[in-house]
């Protein structure tokens, strides 16, 4: 990374082109496109993304308010509104998801070794799903309710480093439990849900994968105590069975014993009930394993506060979940240079540093040296943050 080379470049360089252009022959996005390729396209996107741009008519302005600067940026073709809007609509949302799934591929490794409160020589992912609220005159693809419309980002968290293993988007109206019907479960791993994936069929499926689930017990959830085992109440934990479903419908799609833990949240106040079909871990290890869900709930604060994931630049699907894709891979892209340029900031103080650099000719690692730390306003107490947990 040379002087130069504009900052926005810099971060394109870390793109693994080849890859790219391989999504983009799959789908045949670039097929007949004589003017404003795929690659022009994500690279517009990538700066919206980067510099927190409004609308279309913003992205357009700002840019040709630069046009010597374009082609060293990599932007090779015209742009006006007309164009852009074009493209959302007809390149491919396929595309940028595939592409998304290779840049987890490869921001994977970069966080495997970060330690987490629970140590355990397995894989833990965190399972939610989050909602963004749509106008139904404006979205009508996307019916949620009577007078609203919605999606669904459902996403599957590895809470070591908070990267997402797995995203797909659906309509407002599917429940979040039937994403696991869509998911290939990992032998060993330990998946921590909410209690809105208590579906005993599911489960089985994936107990049958040898994989590890804790997840909250809903109150109506009917079940026989076997063994109970001594448990130290100091450490908050009440009890500690070995149950077995009592309803022979539920006992039909979960005919083994389940493991159930009760633990006093003394700081909430609160009393929760946890089900795992582990039965060698310390059951506050069980409970340890349920606070990490939380990672994946402050994922969705973080991406919708920092990211253009809320207000949308186009009106139609493919527009919609083209916006989403790209943002995730943009969150991605600062992921994998964080770590691969060693940066000490964290992921809100780049992203921060990034919108009003863009045109800067520094060599990334220039800008975030110590000088240049002295010279910054300490971040809000209340600033969510994903990578100094």
């Amino acid at each position: 990374m040379h002087n130069g080379k504009f900052v926005f470049s810099q971060v394109m360089d870390f793109v693994p082109w080849r890859r790219f252009q391989t999504c983009v022959e799959r789908y045949k996005g670039d097929h007949n496109v004589q003017h404003f390729t795929c690659a022009d396209y994500f690279r517009v996107m990538a700066f919206a993304q980067l510099t927190y741009r409004e609308s279309l008519r913003d992205i357009v302005g700002c840019l040709n308010a630069v046009p010597e600067k374009l082609y060293h940026m990599g932007i090779r073709s015209s742009l006006s509104r007309n164009n852009l809007s074009n493209a959302s609509g007809k390149r491919d949302w396929r595309i940028f998801a595939d592409f998304a799934h290779i840049l987890i591929e490869k921001a994977r490794p970069l966080y495997q070794h970060d330690e987490i409160p629970v140590k355990l020589d397995a894989p833990i992912y965190a399972l939610d799903a989050s909602t963004i609220d749509l106008c139904l005159s404006l979205f009508p693809w996307a019916p949620f309710r009577k007078t609203k419309a919605a999606i669904k980002l459902h996403t599957l968290l590895n809470v070591q480093g908070s990267i997402p293993e797995f995203i797909t988007i659906s309509n407002g109206k599917m429940h979040d439990v039937n994403v696991l019907d869509r998911m290939i479960f990992q032998a060993g791993a330990y998946y921590i849900m909410d209690r809105g994936y208590l579906d005993f069929e599911r489960l089985y499926r994936l107990h049958q994968a040898r994989a590890f689930f804790v997840i909250r017990a809903k109150k109506n959830t009917k079940l026989t105590r076997r063994y109970s085992h001594e448990v130290d109440k100091a450490t908050g934990i009440q009890c500690d069975q070995t149950v077995v479903l009592s309803a022979p419908q539920t006992f039909s799609t979960y005919p083994e014993p389940l493991r159930r833990v009760r633990y006093y949240d003394a700081e909430l106040d609160k009393r929760l009930i946890f089900l795992t079909n582990n039965t060698n871990l310390p059951a506050r290890t069980i409970a340890d394993l349920y606070r990490l869900r939380w990672r994946v709930e402050l994922f969705f604060k973080w991406i919708k506060q920092h990211l253009r994931i809320k207000t949308f630049y186009g009106l139609s699907e493919n527009a919609v979940k083209s916006q989403i894709w790209i943002a995730v891979s943009v969150y991605l892209l600062v992921a994998i240079l964080k770590k691969e340029l060693a940066l000490p900031q964290s992921l809100y103080q780049i992203l921060q540093i990034f919108s009003v650099t863009q045109f800067e000719k520094t060599p990334i690692n220039t800008m975030f040296c110590n000088n240049f730390n002295n010279s910054e306003v300490a971040p809000c107490c209340k600033q969510l943050t994903l990578f100094d947990l």
